[in-house]
């Protein structure tokens, strides 16, 4: 089965997606245009979408540029637990960083 290539008359550039991902048309795809609009507002650089999700609207490193870098980032994986998918590795990885911040704290 072949792939179908699309052509935009006006540019004259052609892809293999439907034009409508490009340009949302409401008739095509009514909630398309949302989801388009959504991605393209995220900022995988200086707002990564799973640090700013917290229903208090703030952002992690609001609150975790205060502290120590191991109990920042205890608080950093404790924040996004599950948003990137493996819920119990975030927590297990804010753990190692609390542990590390104890064993400073001790002096070991």
């Amino acid at each position: 089965m072949g792939t179908d290539i699309y052509t935009d008359p006006a540019t004259r550039r052609s892809f293999t997606t439907p034009p409508y991902l490009y340009d949302p048309h409401p008739d095509h795809a009514p909630n398309l245009r949302a989801m388009v609009e959504q991605v393209r507002d995220t900022d995988p650089v200086n707002h990564p979408a799973h640090y700013t999700r917290h229903p208090s609207g703030v952002e992690c490193i609001q609150i975790t540029e205060h502290m120590t870098f191991c109990m920042g980032n205890a608080v950093k994986y404790i924040w996004r637990a599950g948003e990137k998918g493996n819920q119990l590795q975030d927590l297990k990885k804010a753990r190692w960083y609390i542990d590390r911040e104890i064993s400073r704290l001790e002096g070991k």
